[in-house]
């Protein structure tokens, strides 16, 4: 066992070396930055386009949603918007929970609750797009 003196002779490179490599972090870090970025017009989009539809029934709605113009960035939206959250998620994970196999159960649950409300949220636009009414 080193003490307290010992520890403080090495050079900081030493005290970090086998501490585990920085790389995804700066990957994970990055993708919610450009997720955000991303998320700002499509979010002014939305709520623009939801300004315009107020008034309209569930049938206008439906075919609003029906448009290319709509669906595309609506899908986008989406997407974006749940690899974002899930992103974010992760990050908070890492740093509050500390039991490594309770932070990986947690983080993978979530990631697949982000990742199925995705496909049955991108599933229900397509299928308002391509105009199946049942």
């Amino acid at each position: 066992m080193m003490s307290g003196h010992e520890k403080g002779l090495r050079t900081p490179l030493k005290r970090v070396r086998g501490l585990g490599s920085a790389k995804e972090g700066v990957s994970h870090w990055w993708q919610t930055r450009l997720t955000s970025i991303a998320l700002v017009p499509l979010t002014l989009w939305f709520v623009v386009s939801c300004l315009g539809i107020e008034h309209t029934d569930y049938t206008g709605a439906r075919l609003w949603i029906a448009s290319p113009l709509h669906a595309l960035p609506l899908i986008l939206l989406t997407v974006i918007m749940f690899m974002h959250a899930a992103s974010g998620m992760q990050a908070v994970f890492e740093d509050y929970i500390h039991k490594e196999g309770r932070k990986l159960l947690v983080i993978y649950t979530v990631k697949a609750l982000c990742f199925g409300l995705c496909a049955v949220s991108v599933f229900a636009i397509l299928r308002i797009a391509f105009g199946n009414q049942s």
